[in-house]
């Protein structure tokens, strides 16, 4: 009889984003204390990466150094050993201001978006949208970035909502700025991008480059689905109030912890175990 082979699944906490607020979720973290306690419950409920956005203390999005800063201490004097993912992403700002806080601080890994898309969000009962514009990501951008990230020892984590975004890896690795080993964000879900579904969940990974490191990030509903598809496929899994204010029966989540305690259930049930942060650094080398 073969034996099974038992996947250590790498867990992300998507901790805060800048669209959710406390109208939709008394449970978002605004103030850098707050956010490190978001992210110190992530961590013990099994979280070994944080991916953060930076806010206000009104809960509007902040992309000043200074904020991230103040998160960033936070952060790591409540949980020494978590791997930390900033965000880079932004609508309406210069390249530099979504870049400036990665070089000054130097973070483990950085989110780099691989592709330009509409980003909406549609209500069927309004019959309306929301959030409705242009997420700019051009190559001359997207290598803007990537130079920094390099520069400041940062891993990039190319974040793909669709196939061509994927794709768009190759000219950026045949210029020598993209090095193995690669690290992969499947964004599902997001309305302008791949829909949301295990199909097509397979589709996405059969399409990156061999050996590179890969997570699911399923937009709302769709998160629990994707996250069992995924760690029966091996793969990692992102949640977290960023993405997902819902528990699978339907219940708002109390915290970011309660939403990472569901993950690991789902690991566990599968047989498959949770990597710790030490596991998460040697896997991905970092």
């Amino acid at each position: 009889m073969r034996k099974r082979i038992v996947a250590k699944i790498i867990i992300t906490a998507a901790l805060t984003g800048v669209l959710a607020n406390r109208q939709q979720s008394p449970a978002i973290p605004y103030t850098p204390e707050e956010i490190a306690a978001e992210a110190r419950r992530s961590m013990d409920a099994g979280a070994s990466i944080v991916h953060i956005h930076a806010r206000q203390d009104n809960g509007l999005p902040a992309f000043d150094v200074e904020t991230y800063a103040r998160i960033d201490t936070a952060v790591r004097q409540q949980c020494p050993d978590l791997i930390i993912n900033y965000s880079t992403g932004a609508v309406g700002i210069s390249r530099e201001e979504r870049i400036h806080h990665i070089p000054a601080l130097k973070p483990d890994i950085a989110a780099l978006n691989m592709g330009s898309m509409n980003y909406a969000i549609y209500s069927r009962k309004a019959k309306q949208f929301y959030h409705d514009h242009v997420f700019a990501n051009p190559f001359k951008d997207i290598q803007f970035f990537l130079e920094r990230m390099n520069a400041a020892g940062t891993r990039p984590e190319l974040e793909c909502f669709d196939t061509g975004h994927i794709n768009n890896a190759q000219p950026l690795i045949d210029l020598g700025l993209l090095r193995p080993p690669y690290q992969f964000s499947l964004i599902m879900g997001v309305l302008g991008g791949i829909p949301a579904s295990t199909k097509n969940l397979v589709h996405q990974v059969d399409a990156l480059p061999a050996g590179s490191h890969w997570q699911v990030i399923g937009i709302g509903r769709y998160q629990w689905p994707l996250v069992a598809a995924a760690v029966s496929m091996g793969g990692n899994v992102r949640v977290g109030l960023e993405d997902n204010l819902y528990l699978p029966n339907g219940k708002l989540a109390k915290s970011n912890g309660e939403l990472v305690e569901t993950a690991v259930s789902l690991i566990h049930l599968t047989g498959h175990q949770v990597a710790t942060p030490a596991e998460a650094r040697s896997m991905l080398q970092l």
